[in-house]
């Protein structure tokens, strides 16, 4: 399938070239001029499916809105004119308005039902709003892009009503979604986009504010929730590539040093231990919290004994057999560097570490 991409520079068409590259479309055109009808008549007698992103969001004179979203649309469906090609139209859920660029969107959409019902030829429409994730230009039509560069540039955020409701598009669902009409199955014209995200405008300012204040303490947003996992990939990408490490703080002594790497709320944390060849830690328990241990460098052996009982169990642990050893609660346990290089183990922990109440109980294995 040959393809032909209008407005392959802008946010949506730059992910969409390289989702289609990334699944094995190697025969895509691209075209941003498409005042250039020459060209245009050109790649569209080469192409079998046409995507047209080529919008105009924002201008002060009306012509310019007629102009780029409906006379090219209407160029388009005349050079493609019987030929068999399938068309799909970005369009807004602005169509209709009464605004110049939602009365443009709106006649574009109709130029394409026309070619549609006239020719029998495939056509969609996908009507798009409030479109986020990565390469998205703030202070243009995305308030996700728009709050996430600034915020993440240390900028101040302008908000006139914090209530106003939000519908939220993200790029990987919408691209998901324009490759799904590949199917040939899929003759319906008006498109939907899922899931659709409702926020309000003053909970999504907060949302992202709290992002930099987790990074700066190596919290994790909950990742469960898609919409905070999909804004957190977003607002990541408009880190300044300067600013894009956090120190940590480690805790050194002669026998080596501890890290809290990462905290996940609810789901605990990682840490990194470095022990010291010769060196023992641990011989403590805990009544709740429980541990998973992974060596990842270095050898040792993990000793664990059950509170009030004797038998000793150990395991052999190496950086060249990646396993992991859970930590029970009630099970007084150490660690010991058996090797004469540093070991390096990585530990999940269920609870972040509280020093007003650590759930740590010494005893000797």
């Amino acid at each position: 399938m040959k393809i032909l991409i209008t407005g392959a520079n802008s946010f949506i068409g730059k992910n969409l070239k390289a989702e289609l590259i990334n699944r094995k479309f190697t025969d895509i055109l691209e075209i941003n001029d498409c005042d250039n009808t020459e060209l245009l008549k050109k790649y569209i007698d080469q192409s079998d499916f046409i995507f047209h992103l080529l919008t105009l969001y924002k201008s002060d004179n009306e012509y310019d809105f007629h102009h780029i979203n409906v006379d090219i649309t209407k160029i388009i469906v005349d050079l493609i004119g019987s030929n068999q090609k399938s068309l799909l139209l970005l369009s807004s859920t602005q169509s209709g308005n009464n605004s110049m660029y939602g009365q443009s969107k709106l006649h574009a959409e109709e130029i394409v039902k026309n070619w549609r019902d006239i020719t029998g030829n495939s056509a969609y429409i996908f009507n798009l709003a409030n479109e986020f994730g990565k390469w998205c230009p703030p202070n243009l039509n995305s308030v996700v892009a728009t709050f996430c560069s600034k915020i993440a540039n240390a900028l101040d955020i302008k908000i006139n009503c914090f209530s106003a409701p939000l519908r939220l598009m993200y790029i990987d669902d919408i691209i998901d979604s324009f490759i799904s009409v590949f199917d040939k199955a899929n003759k319906e014209l008006y498109q939907e986009i899922s899931p659709v995200y409702e926020i309000a405008v003053g909970e999504l300012a907060e949302i992202i504010q709290s992002f930099e204040q987790m990074r700066k303490e190596s919290n994790i947003p909950n990742m469960e929730n898609g919409m905070i996992k999909k804004l957190y990939s977003t607002y990541l990408s408009y880190l300044p590539s300067n600013l894009l490490s956090t120190p940590l703080i480690s805790h050194y002594d002669i026998r080596g040093s501890f890290t809290e790497v990462f905290h996940f709320g609810g789901m605990g944390q990682i840490s990194i231990n470095i022990s010291k060849s010769g060196i023992t830690k641990g011989n403590h328990w805990h009544h709740t919290k429980n541990e998973k241990f992974v060596v990842v460098s270095g050898s040792g052996i993990i000793r664990l004994r059950k509170v009030g009982e004797s038998e000793i169990r150990e395991y052999q642990v190496n950086g060249n057999r990646i396993e992991v050893i859970d930590i029970p609660p009630g099970y007084t346990h150490n660690i010991t560097n058996t090797g004469n290089t540093d070991m390096i183990t990585i530990m999940w922990a269920n609870e972040n570490f509280n020093p007003m109440k650590s759930d740590t109980y010494i005893e000797e294995v």
